[in-house]
């Protein structure tokens, strides 16, 4: 596991750090992507331009604040689409008509991106692994082929967006590693000061008004609870267990058959 990449939270950078993680390496920062984010500003700016100076549009447009960046580190889909472009990669939506239309397996993608309020995660194929790349967690967490499917269907129910990554990752010294060998992982990593949240809320701060950060972190603590196993048969069942809850809140959608297999379009990062 040491030779996965993992950056973790810093302030509000979840978008550099779902690149970084998504790519392997130190790749993107702040100036990087907010670079990106003024050259989309100025190719919005002139497409406005084209109905005229002078025009209510135009002059409304240039009141607005920036929709690809702001100064807590907000970075768009956009921001995020273009930096991939650089590697070659691209973004399908993963619950569009088109992508589900090919019925293709999760288990056999690379990788993928989520957003959930403002916050922008990566699940990444390493070697024959899948691993949680979230920098909230205070590392990489494991996540076998049998929950993939029915993990990403569960962040989708809660709201998440998701993203599929085509395209040839760079090249990094886990996927080497991981190629040849597989992880076994006794413990998963915790999030970013979930004990301290823990003990405070014993005292009562379930009454106050948290942050987003804290209701980010406490919605990932609760998509987590099915996944706190350690060994392929309780995950198993754990995923055969959700799968019929679905079913049963969901009487119109039909079963999916392959326990093996695991929103609308996040704009934020």
């Amino acid at each position: 596991m040491d030779s996965i990449f993992h950056e973790k939270q810093e302030g509000s950078l979840c978008a550099q750090h779902c690149l970084n993680n998504l790519l392997q390496g130190e790749y993107f920062t702040p100036v990087d992507l907010s670079s990106i984010a003024h050259q989309l500003d100025e190719e919005e700016r002139m497409r406005m331009a084209e109905g005229g100076l002078s025009s209510e549009e135009y002059r409304t447009f240039l009141q607005q604040p920036s929709g690809n960046m702001d100064d807590s580190g907000f970075f768009s889909i956009q921001v995020i689409s273009n930096a991939l472009r650089v590697w070659g990669l691209e973004l399908i939506l993963f619950n569009s008509r088109e992508y589900q239309s090919l019925m293709i397996n999760p288990v056999n993608e690379k990788a993928f991106i989520c957003n959930y309020k403002e916050h922008w995660f990566t699940i990444r194929k390493l070697g024959q692994q899948w691993f949680n790349l979230n920098s909230l967690l205070t590392g990489p967490e494991l996540i076998s082929d049998t929950y993939l499917a029915l993990f990403l269907a569960q962040l989708q129910q809660e709201g998440y967006s998701i993203f599929v990554i085509r395209g040839n990752l760079p090249e990094c010294e886990a996927e080497q590693i991981l190629g040849i060998m597989r992880v076994h992982q006794q413990q998963r990593p915790r999030l970013i000061g979930e004990e301290e949240a823990q003990t405070k809320m014993g005292f009562g701060v379930e009454d106050e008004v948290v942050d987003e950060d804290e209701e980010l972190k406490r919605a990932l603590a609760l998509s987590r609870q099915a996944m706190d196993v350690e060994d392929e048969d309780a995950d198993l069942r754990r995923a055969i267990q959700l799968s019929i809850q679905q079913q049963q809140a969901q009487p119109n959608i039909p079963q999916q058959s392959d326990t093996h297999s695991t929103s609308d379009s996040g704009e934020q990062s």
